[in-house]
């Protein structure tokens, strides 16, 4: 018999409003044989995992998560269109408090609570105590069934667990009024984590909603509404102004302006026209385009950011990796201290029962490290949101800590800190060639290039017949080669062609001289035969000088590591005040990269493509470029806009969810510190306890909501520490 293969399997879990949640789902379904490499993303309530369905099924991962009491939905289906279904979906998504479970549950024990005080004031306080018990027990009945359901599986430590315990044994002691509050406002404190984490979530949602749900098709001269979700490439669409962009693709006829705010945060609309690229999201702001339709749904640039955001939370960073060990022994010492506290005072020191038991089981409410365990995803979570809406994409917690460490950046030129379309300046021919033939050779050997300085010469000669090359190959940071008329032909850089006979003195320092211009010179040449200077320049980006201001502001040393010349090098440095490396290749680049990073924590800005070792070796790799399938998927993190100071925003972005974290943390273990003290001492009872434990989870999900507001692009926010 044939050993199947475990699958990746995925589900929408809805329910999880904090993070011994997540932790619950984790630990009952790890327990299933054929289960492994379990993934339970909190604030985007998605558990993936690989299955062997041979000795567990599937059905079997939604029993148990459905025993737990979340609800549970297999991912992968088809898309649906049916409108009633969208209406449903939709009304679930935007549940008022009181609509959903946990409202319900506080509702029902809140008018039993009062009911209570009602017969306890107009009755005797006997009847008015029973009155109480019954509100406890009634109350407490939903939760206890969620604490069994935990502890069959094997997790005797949950929330629902000491809440059970705790309010029986206040029945116990007689307490049933205190038994029956503690009961009401855990179940307000479990509503408010609810209304909190889906408010968390609601960042991440707005994404989806950006992309139109239908879309006007163009097909023999007619148009008809389809779903968007129906789009295929090559398709031609209709977008009239005023309308969402349903799809990626490039625009075929008409010009206008183009808002992509909602992609890439960019607040001033770019006008585009015939061959200009757009996003699925994107308003058009004036006149009508027609669109031919370049990526599938699910491969469009938004529904490729969701799934950054989603599978975000799997990179998890150290110090939520760190809480997560902490909080497994954090709950079964204070249940161990717990006990200590209810048997030793008596036995030991005759103390009285009651009083002890009381202390003990406000202990118990305040042993779950829910606030603590949340701090973490639910800061990170505002932080992917937020930088998403601005075009600041990095993928999950561990890059976020990382960037918030940055020492250095080091940039590429060409295309990053430059706009990256340099054009061809100066023609010089070398040998009997005119200049249509250079420049028609040339071409033929930049044919297969994707570099910006082979499109520069291939845009040079667009009004000249280009010759067919073979066998092209890339020599990598030094140029190109191919055979062309059957002769081997390259266009290189002048230090390459000088060592191999490609470059005379007469022509070195005609290629010096441009150079000194601050020009980048590529030399085309056959055997020991010069035969063409091409010389261009590449303008810095406008706000590339600010941002390097903004760096150095921030305490961040910038540096140019380039492979182009010395002296082209020195001008754009120059004109931005930095550092610079120069003809460099891509194995002196990842040198530079690890020796900076001996020193500090480097950050390596680049186009995702030409500098992916560097980019893979730095601290975090950042890909500048506007929503390409590469600045989406080979980095650590990625630019929407193709602005430089979007580098200093990304770094702000991080420190301040660092800064988020710690607040959370501090608060987290500060108040259970001294609600665990006051507990002890009989300072604080029962009520205060729940409080306590639901209130700072409350407090930690509403303080990582705060990240939504901030604006990193604001160098206000630099006072915030690494």
């Amino acid at each position: 018999m044939l050993e199947q293969t475990p699958t990746r399997r995925e589900w929408t879990v809805t329910g999880m409003d904090c993070g011994s949640c997540a932790s619950k789902i984790r630990n009952a379904v790890g327990r299933l044989a054929g289960v492994s490499d379990i993934n339970v993303a909190l604030m985007t309530e998605r558990l993936s995992l690989s299955l062997d369905a041979a000795q567990t099924s599937p059905a079997k991962v939604e029993e148990v998560v459905t025993s737990l009491g979340y609800g549970i939905v297999a991912k992968g289906a088809a898309p649906t269109h049916n409108a009633q279904q969208e209406n449903q979906d939709h009304s679930q998504r935007h549940q008022r408090w009181y609509q959903t479970a946990k409202g319900r549950l506080a509702t029902v024990t809140g008018t039993l609570l009062c009911l209570a005080w009602g017969v306890d004031l107009l009755t005797s306080s006997q009847i008015g105590h029973w009155a109480f018990v019954v509100a406890c027990l009634i109350g407490v009945t939903p939760v206890a069934i969620r604490a069994y359901a935990a502890l069959r599986l094997g997790q005797p430590f949950t929330i629902e667990g000491l809440m059970t315990i705790a309010a029986l044994g206040a029945l116990f002691i007689n307490e049933a009024e205190e038994a029956a509050l503690v009961v009401f406002l855990f179940a307000v404190g479990e509503m408010l984590e609810g209304v909190a984490a889906s408010k968390a979530r609601n960042g991440i949602r707005a994404l989806a909603d950006l992309v139109p749900k239908t879309a006007l098709l163009e097909e023999d001269g007619a148009t008809s509404e389809v779903p968007a979700a129906r789009l295929a490439v090559g398709q031609v669409i209709v977008v009239r102004p005023g309308d969402r962009i349903p799809a990626d693709g490039n625009i075929v006829s008409g010009t206008s302006g183009v808002d992509e705010s909602p992609v890439t945060g960019e607040s001033v609309p770019r006008s585009k026209g015939p061959g200009d690229a757009v996003f699925a999201g994107s308003i058009n702001t004036e006149a009508v385009l027609r669109v031919a339709v370049t990526k599938a749904a699910q491969d469009n640039t938004i529904s490729r950011i969701i799934q950054l955001v989603e599978e975000a939370e799997d990179a998890r960073a150290p110090t939520e990796r760190f809480i997560d060990r902490f909080s497994r022994w954090y709950m079964p010492a204070i249940v161990g201290l717990a006990a200590l506290v209810i048997v030793l005072p008596p036995l030991v020191f005759g103390q009285l029962w009651e009083t002890w038991i009381y202390r003990g089981l406000a202990l118990l409410l305040i042993g779950c490290p829910c606030a603590l365990v949340i701090s973490v995803p639910a800061s990170i979570a505002s932080a992917l949101s937020a930088g998403a809406r601005r075009g600041l994409l990095m993928k999950g917690g561990a890059v976020i800590e990382a960037a918030a460490k940055t020492t250095h950046v080091a940039f590429d030129k060409t295309g990053t800190l430059t706009s990256g379309r340099p054009v061809v300046t100066d023609v010089v021919v070398l040998g009997d060639l005119d200049e249509r033939k250079v420049l028609s050779l040339a071409a033929a050997v930049e044919a297969g290039s994707s570099h910006p300085l082979a499109a520069a010469i291939r845009a040079q000669a667009a009004d000249t017949p280009v010759m067919t090359a073979t066998e092209s190959r890339l020599i990598p940071g030094r140029g190109v080669e191919a055979v062309v008329d059957g002769i081997k032909t390259w266009v290189t850089n002048p230090k390459y062609a000088a060592e191999h006979g490609g470059l005379d003195a007469v022509g070195s320092m005609r290629a010096t001289a441009l150079e000194q211009e601050g020009k980048t010179v590529a030399v085309l040449y056959r055997a020991d035969s010069p035969l063409a200077l091409f010389a261009l320049r590449d303008e810095p980006r406008k706000d590339a000088a600010d941002a390097m201001r903004q760096l150095r502001a921030m305490g961040i040393t910038p540096i140019i590591l380039t492979g182009d010349n010395p002296r082209t090098a020195a001008a754009i440095a120059g004109g931005l005040g930095i550092a610079f490396q120069a003809e460099m290749m891509p194995e002196t680049k990842l040198a530079a990269i690890k020796a900076m990073g001996q020193s500090g924590h480097v950050m390596m800005v680049g186009d995702g493509i030409n500098d992916a070792p560097a980019l893979k070796q730095a601290s975090v790799g950042v890909a500048m470029g506007s929503g390409t399938d590469v600045a989406l998927e080979t980095a650590d993190a990625a630019i929407l806009r193709d602005r430089v100071t979007d580098v200093p925003a990304q770094i702000r972005l991080a420190r301040g969810a660092m800064a988020n974290i710690r607040q959370n943390v501090i608060l987290a273990l500060g108040l259970k510190a001294v609600f665990l003290v006051t507990s002890v001492l009989g300072i604080t009872g029962l009520w205060i306890a729940i409080m306590a434990d639901t209130g700072a989870t409350v407090l930690v999900t509403l303080n990582a909501l705060r990240l939504l507001r901030l604006d990193p692009t604001r160098e206000a926010n630099d006072r915030i520490s690494p």
